[in-house]
């Protein structure tokens, strides 16, 4: 093997076993579309419910998730896409998420599970819907 193909490859692994991990036992109101993340390891389709007896119960969101060669160094890219993006005040239009495990307090040991939870969590406790542009 390669040196180039050795140093992509915990990377990989560590994807893989994330994937797993998550089907398994995914976050409430999760899916993760298992079938295109096989195709491209590196982008992560979940799609998510609004938590019962929240502002976004019975919504439907779609959150993707980019992964770069240095995860789990660097964090995920992690945004709202599709046509429901929440109207939060941590959400922007285009449906990026100001969520502080994001970036700067983003740490390897974070999984894509708990990234998942956070955002959850984060739409859970909102009092009232806010746009954010």
């Amino acid at each position: 093997m390669s040196r180039k193909m050795a140093g992509k490859e915990p990377f990989k692994k560590k994807l893989q076993k994330e994937m797993t991990s998550f089907i398994e036992d995914p976050p409430p109101g999760m899916v993760l579309d298992a079938s295109r993340a096989e195709q491209n390891l590196n982008i992560w389709t979940i799609y998510m419910q609004g938590a019962d007896d929240t502002l976004y119960a019975g919504e439907k969101f779609q959150l993707q998730i980019k992964f770069g060669n240095n995860y789990p160094f660097e964090s995920p890219e992690v945004t709202f896409v599709g046509q429901n993006i929440p109207v939060h005040p941590h959400v922007y239009s285009n449906g990026h998420i100001c969520l502080s495990i994001l970036s700067d307090d983003w740490s390897p040991a974070l999984s894509i599970h708990s990234v998942c939870v956070s955002v959850l969590s984060m739409l859970s406790s909102c009092k009232e819907k806010i746009i954010n542009e």
